[in-house]
């Protein structure tokens, strides 16, 4: 799979009032645990080595997100290192019931790959 076109991860979710805050939107804890779990999808998939997150950087909330629309996750490999790759992972949001269509959250997410013992390996990928 190597290249950074076929690297795209995607997840969709209905956002229900449990997941919601005090300010009745997306707690923004949840948002992050959906963003991680989207880019470690994409760094193993990009790889297929054992990867561990290592940073989550800047992470921009532009949208509030509310109960009854529906998210979409998207992670996409940006950057390849010798021993890190980054994913930048956005979330859409849309109205059930409107075709309209925002991005909501972005994040980059940094990866790196670990051997059994959990310690650093090289990547062994080709920049693109």
């Amino acid at each position: 799979m190597n290249n950074y076109k076929n690297s795209e991860t995607r997840q969709f979710k209905v956002i229900f009032p449990k997941t919601l805050n005090d300010h009745e939107t997306l707690f923004g804890g949840i948002a992050m645990k959906w963003m991680d779990e989207v880019a470690y999808i994409t760094a193993i998939r990009f790889t297929r080595n054992k990867m561990v997150t290592v940073s989550a950087d800047k992470v921009n909330f532009i949208l509030p997100i509310k109960s009854g629309t529906i998210v979409e996750i998207i992670g996409k490999v940006i950057k390849v290192k010798k021993l890190k790759i980054e994913i930048m992972v956005e979330i859409f949001v849309e109205e059930m019931f409107i075709d309209k269509r925002e991005k909501a959250v972005e994040a980059i997410f940094t990866f790196a790959a670990v051997d059994e013992a959990n310690k650093p390996i090289p990547l062994n990928i080709k920049e693109f």
